[in-house]
């Protein structure tokens, strides 16, 4: 019987090579696109690879034709929030105006599938701290705009043909495979575990905690920390559901529990067995006191069980990884 192949785009990056993986052990026909800005080509095991650009509409075309793609999984985007404030249209070049390029493909092609690498930066500031799917988005920065403007063009996308979607809106996504064969190995990273592990490790000289004063246990930021092959999964259970006939519909990937900054500090001192340098400063414009996912819709509709829901293996992973990587 023939096999239908599943286009990975930035498959060679953080999620997407940990979510191209599972695909290719579950025995399905696997193509990465990845234009190499930050992925890595060793991180792609056991798929097929193209090095090119998701604005690439004749590329594009052809790989949907040439590997019979039904199922597009779309993880290529820039991701740092700083930066997209200093270069808004870089962000919605790449984030936003490559994924229309890309769903242009998809219908012409009339693939039948599509898992999008949404983010919880489309909701802003949520006034409880809890994020709910059918809340009002209202992004504070350009990256979460670019995010969530893709999600519109899917949803209208779906409405007027036969392609059908699953936008998974990320939480705070860290750690690493398991096994160690892959993890987050991105330059000059922003995300608190990453960071935290490299200053464990002498990468960097102290970790900044940003904002002492937030209304919060401790008066440090709580967020939602999610593994990454948790979140793999949840891609996987997605393609599931849209194989089975599911509609479209947009949830929150996160485990529906939060940790403070000192909480992650004293996580990864506890599997480094010494103390971090530290720093205090300012809050950050923008940054919540609190962000938590509400994670039943995923659950319930996804069938989505993680089992790697634990700080402290989330911490050991990545610090695990951070070792294996050269400074």
């Amino acid at each position: 019987m023939h096999q239908r192949g599943i286009l990975v785009t930035g498959g060679a990056g953080y999620i997407g090579s940990h979510v191209a993986l599972m695909l290719s052990e579950a025995g399905e026909q696997v193509v990465v696109l990845d234009n190499l800005s930050t992925g890595f080509r060793d991180a792609v095991l056991n798929s097929t690879f193209v090095q090119g650009d998701v604005a690439d509409r004749e590329l594009v075309s052809g790989l949907i034709r040439t590997y019979d793609i039904d199922t597009v999984m779309h993880f290529a985007a820039h991701t740092i929030v700083p930066e997209s404030v200093a270069d808004p249209l870089k962000y919605y070049r790449n984030n936003t105006c490559a994924t229309r390029t890309l769903l242009e493909c998809c219908r012409d092609a009339a693939v039948k599938h599509f898992v999008f690498s949404s983010s919880a930066q489309v909701y802003g500031i949520c006034g409880d701290g809890l994020a709910r799917e059918e809340a009002p988005a209202a992004p504070l920065n350009p990256y979460g705009a670019s995010k969530l403007m893709s999600e519109w063009m899917l949803r209208d996308l779906s409405a007027a043909s036969g392609l059908r979607h699953v936008a998974l809106r990320y939480f705070n996504v860290a750690g690493s495979d398991p096994q160690g064969r892959l993890g987050q190995s991105t330059r000059e990273a922003t995300l608190l575990i990453k960071v935290a592990c490299e200053v464990a490790l002498g990468k960097r000289p102290e970790l900044t905690i940003f904002g002492t004063d937030y209304p919060t246990p401790d008066g440090t930021g709580v967020r939602d920390y999610i593994h990454v092959t948790d979140l793999a999964v949840a891609h996987v259970r997605a393609l599931d559901y849209l194989r089975d006939g599911g509609p479209s519909g947009t949830y929150n990937a996160g485990y529906g529990r939060g940790f403070s900054v000192r909480e992650v500090v004293a996580a990864v001192e506890r599997a480094l067995g010494a103390k971090l340098p530290l720093r205090e400063a300012a809050r950050r414009a923008g940054d919540p006191p609190r962000l938590i996912a509400m994670n039943d819709a995923i659950r319930r509709t996804l069938g989505w069980k993680p089992e790697l829901d634990n700080l402290d293996i989330i911490v050991r992973t990545s610090l695990n990884w951070e070792r294996r990587i050269k400074p």
